[in-house]
């Protein structure tokens, strides 16, 4: 292998390294991180790219923050950039939880702890919230299409729907649509 590929290995592995540091609040919390290094700092993919990315991340089975890790680290050097994205993402989380629970007596009781956490909470809420309007936008859901994320927010939330229930529909109801975009098209020529 030589330097300059040994160098891409270890950036990938340093990169998503340094996004696994900074996982509180899960996977989606972490989509503007990812964003920010994947598409703004070192351009491996297109902002539309990642929007394609994070929807299949998001329907595999698995850590969120792992799949978007593994799928970005195959399309730049296959199975060996895949494992040192992979690694590089959960070895942060894998050694926090590892010093949390041998330390944890010691603090489970701890108002400052608890403290700092209630702080956290709210933070979350809005990493989580910046993503959601940034793949709207990047989806071109318009005033005429923001019905079908709130509705589909809405029935998994307060209805208990199946989100890969929603995800069906949804691609049924694309289909259905596609299908009569191109009918109504072909009957007006």
């Amino acid at each position: 292998m030589t330097e300059r590929q040994t160098d891409i290995y270890r950036e990938l592995f340093s990169t998503f390294f340094k996004i696994g540091l900074f996982t509180l609040g899960g996977g989606y919390a972490m989509i503007p991180i990812i964003e920010r290094e994947v598409v703004d700092k070192h351009q491996w993919m297109k902002r539309e790219e990642m929007l394609d990315l994070i929807a299949v991340a998001q329907s595999c089975p698995g850590v969120f923050a792992i799949n978007i890790s593994i799928f970005v680290g195959y399309k730049l050097r296959m199975k060996r950039g895949a494992l040192c994205t992979a690694v590089g993402t959960a070895l942060p989380s894998f050694l926090i939880i590892l010093l949390i629970a041998m330390f944890f007596r010691q603090f489970q009781d701890n108002t400052t702890v608890a403290s700092i956490f209630k702080g956290i909470r709210p933070a979350v809420v809005a990493l989580i919230a910046v993503p959601t309007f940034r793949l709207a936008k990047s989806a071109r859901i318009g005033w005429t299409t923001c019905w079908i994320p709130i509705v589909s927010a809405l029935a998994i939330w307060a209805l208990g729907v199946s989100p890969i229930l929603v995800i069906i529909v949804a691609a049924l109801g694309g289909l259905a649509y596609g299908q009569l975009s191109k009918y109504l098209s072909s009957d007006n020529k």
